[in-house]
């Protein structure tokens, strides 16, 4: 993977300062560095166009098993079971609405405008949290700062990293889920029983936009 097979920024989402000032040099760096994934590191922000967003989910770093990120949070590929943290999501979405889903393609949430960003976009394959601090950081910052200005919207934050990244986001006219991280060492000490879903469609109806579609 080199820094020339890397897509353009999405439009709108291309006009933050990032783009001007710290990708040119994060993506040098990539093109120099060990394999990595996903390909698009910048598909959460094509399938989910700025003008668009109506609820955001924070992930952390893509899975760093070969083939397994999609660039989509928690994401999976079509028609790839779901596992670990995805599995006990898709556990409470079965508990919160009665949906159930085998598939851990999530890209029908991202085109309903659930933009599912991961804190650090790309990672080496096999090792966790290996582009930490590599300058994504800014980028997430830059996103969150914007989506958050752009007008009312649902954050749905697990685990304190999550929670963290967002703590100076103004709280008024959005909704913030909180609770646990969905991974398997931290489901059950307050991600289970949270209803994210649920409490999500009940703000978007409320404000009278359509809820999510959560199985599709």
């Amino acid at each position: 993977m080199v820094a020339q097979n890397l897509p353009p920024p999405p439009p709108s989402w291309a006009d933050l300062p990032f783009f001007r000032t710290d990708w040119p040099a994060l993506a040098g760096r990539l093109a120099t560095a060990a394999p990595w994934q996903p390909a698009n590191p910048f598909r959460a922000l094509e399938l989910t166009p700025r003008d668009r967003v109506r609820v955001v989910i924070l992930g952390q770093d893509p899975y760093p098993t070969p083939g397994r990120a999609t660039g989509l949070a928690f994401g999976f590929p079509p028609g790839a079971a779901p596992q670990h943290s995805l599995r006990n999501i898709l556990t409470e979405l079965q508990a919160d609405l009665g949906v159930g889903r085998r598939d851990g393609d999530l890209s029908g949430w991202a085109a309903q405008g659930v933009l599912l960003l991961n804190s650090v976009l790309t990672v080496p394959l096999g090792q966790s949290n290996g582009h930490k601090g590599w300058g994504w950081e800014a980028l997430v910052a830059q996103v969150l700062a914007a989506t958050a200005a752009d007008g009312p919207r649902a954050f749905v934050l697990w685990g304190g990293p999550a929670q963290k990244l967002c703590a100076r986001l103004p709280r008024a006219g959005h909704l913030f889920v909180e609770s646990a991280h969905p991974s398997p060492l931290a489901a059950y000490r307050g991600f289970f029983g949270s209803r994210p879903f649920s409490r999500v469609n009940d703000w978007l109806v409320a404000r009278g936009e359509p809820a999510v579609d959560w199985a599709g």
